[in-house]
């Protein structure tokens, strides 16, 4: 494998993942408090994923957690030793810049999801592009349980879930079992816990496989037109798909389709 691991403190960061060129694994490494999201761990986060965005070497990012959880959410006791509101403003306003980080990034961003999921670390799921679960893993937007309703979390788990799915799980802070999660839409695929990383090598792979301003284009474009009414949604994604359709990549890959062979992409 071609592999780089750097910055082994707060996060991990692997390059040629699952032994796939063009995979960057990002490993949150606060297994003792379940991964959760310090102030520490976002500006880490928000350092790795920012710097992984301007690679041309990336082509699929997998955001993972060491140890039996995946995300336990904000860091309870760093938020309940500064209680003001400007701080409160600070931290949830640094949270969400790294959550639309990983929307913005070129690169589809693929969740691990080995353990549990909970309050924004159910949310970091949710804002992934794709996520792939262990059987074992369970979700829940649990702050209601403490007297705090998960808004933040509940903006993209309301545009992943169905209204009426989305909101029983912010109002009752009830776990959600991998199985359930994927009926719903919070993930894309459930596998076994030995077989977690298979799977996610198969679809990173799969996506590696296609050209990069295909991926990238399509990415943004999918993202910008689900906030647009239908006839602008239509408009942007006419644009796009044209100046797609100038692209090397596809001129290749519609020659290819005519003469009946693979495409070939690296001539």
């Amino acid at each position: 494998m071609n592999a780089d691991v750097r910055n082994a403190s707060l996060v991990e960061i692997e390059h040629g993942a699952y032994g796939v060129p063009g995979v960057v694994r990002v490993t949150m490494n606060r297994p003792d408090a379940f991964n959760a999201l310090s102030e520490a761990l976002l500006d880490a986060l928000q350092t790795a994923l920012t710097g992984i965005a301007q690679s041309s070497a990336a082509r699929v990012v997998v955001i993972a957690g060491a140890g039996r959880a995946f995300c336990a959410g904000h860091d309870l006791k760093e938020m309940r030793a500064a209680p003001s509101l400007a701080y409160y403003q600070t931290l949830f306003a640094r949270c969400t810049k790294l959550m639309m980080t990983i929307q913005r990034m070129p690169q589809p961003v693929i969740a691990r999801v080995q353990g549990i999921a909970t309050a924004a670390g159910c949310q970091l799921v949710a804002m992934c592009d794709l996520a792939v679960a262990a059987e074992t893993a369970r979700f829940a937007v649990s702050g209601v349980n403490l007297g705090l309703f998960c808004a933040t979390p509940s903006v993209p788990l309301s545009r992943n879930l169905s209204r009426k799915a989305a909101l029983e799980m912010l109002l009752t802070g009830d776990f959600i079992d991998a199985a359930e999660a994927k009926q719903q839409g919070l993930v894309n695929r459930v596998a076994p816990a030995d077989a977690l990383d298979a799977e996610i090598a198969r679809l990173a792979t799969s996506i590696c496989a296609k050209p990069v301003e295909a991926v990238s284009a399509g990415k943004g474009l999918f993202y910008r037109q689900l906030e647009m009414g239908i006839e602008a949604a239509y408009q942007l994604a006419g644009q796009t798909m044209a100046c797609n359709m100038m692209d090397d990549s596809a001129l290749e890959g519609v020659q290819a389709f005519i003469e009946k062979r693979p495409p070939d992409w690296k001539r």
